[in-house]
């Protein structure tokens, strides 16, 4: 498990937030559904969630104890009295058809196996109730990628980096059409959206590398991990620099939309 910065990682996720909130217009959300969210991270897309149900509740969870102490912080209850975070793990979902609604945004595409979270979120499920995933599909952030397996090579990185393999699980639309109807959900849409992540300086664009690039960074020893940030910045800018200014980075992401059928 990776060590976040919580306040890093809010500071350099608006684009994540933005995704979460336009997917979250496909579900026609009523107001009292109760509602889980894996991979709540900071807590800031959950609790925009919680002001969707005035009449429902909304449970974020996460495994970072840090990212979760986070949220609990930043959002209290008194204030969002129908929102409460806890540590845990998508891969071990243990509710019995307790919500409504299942989400998952920016978060899966760290994990391997998505067809056991899928049989976790179908468990966690009432009858008739919905799952809304969005994570990293097929291609995404492939030329920053890129960039950054280049710079693992260059001497000063490379002895860190030799038993390396990419850490991140960027599946495609087929793989989810066999997974939801094998996890015993019904496929409402499955499909990649392209994005494009702006990043208005070199500043901004290094802030979303150190608050994301953690299987990179924390290979590092900490004296390095600034100049390997610095390197694929400055790489990626003169690469890919673009006329408006501004520095864009392709990313696509795997959104899926499914339901358990009622009895």
């Amino acid at each position: 498990m990776y060590t976040w910065d919580p306040e890093e990682y809010e500071r350099c996720s608006s684009a994540q937030q933005e995704w979460a909130m336009s997917a979250l217009s496909e579900l026609s959300i009523r107001g009292d559904e109760r509602i889980l969210d894996i991979g709540c991270g900071d807590g800031k897309i959950t609790a925009r969630i919680s002001q969707l149900v005035p009449d429902g509740s909304v449970l974020g969870i996460d495994i970072s104890p840090d990212m979760i102490s986070f949220a609990r912080r930043r959002y209290s209850p008194v204030i969002f009295r129908n929102l409460r975070f806890e540590q845990g793990d998508a891969l071990d979902l243990r509710f019995d058809e307790e919500f409504d609604i299942v989400v998952s945004f920016a978060c899966l595409h760290w994990i391997r196996d998505h067809l056991s979270v899928l049989q976790g979120i179908y468990r966690s499920l009432v009858p008739g109730g919905r799952m809304l995933v969005q994570c990293g599909g097929r291609g995404n952030a492939a030329q920053l990628l890129d960039t950054t397996s280049e710079v693992c090579l260059e001497e000063s990185f490379a002895s860190y980096f030799k038993d390396f393999q990419f850490p991140y699980f960027f599946y495609e639309p087929d793989d989810y059409e066999m997974w939801i109807p094998a996890a015993g959900l019904h496929t409402v849409s499955v499909k990649l959206i392209p994005k494009d992540m702006v990043h208005s300086s070199r500043e901004a664009l290094e802030g979303f590398l150190r608050s994301t690039w953690h299987p990179y960074l924390q290979r590092l020893p900490v004296e390095l991990r600034s100049p390997f940030v610095q390197e694929i910045a400055r790489r990626y800018i003169d690469r890919y620099s673009s006329p408006d200014g501004m520095i864009h980075v392709r990313m696509m992401r795997l959104q899926a939309l499914a339901e358990k059928q009622p009895d």
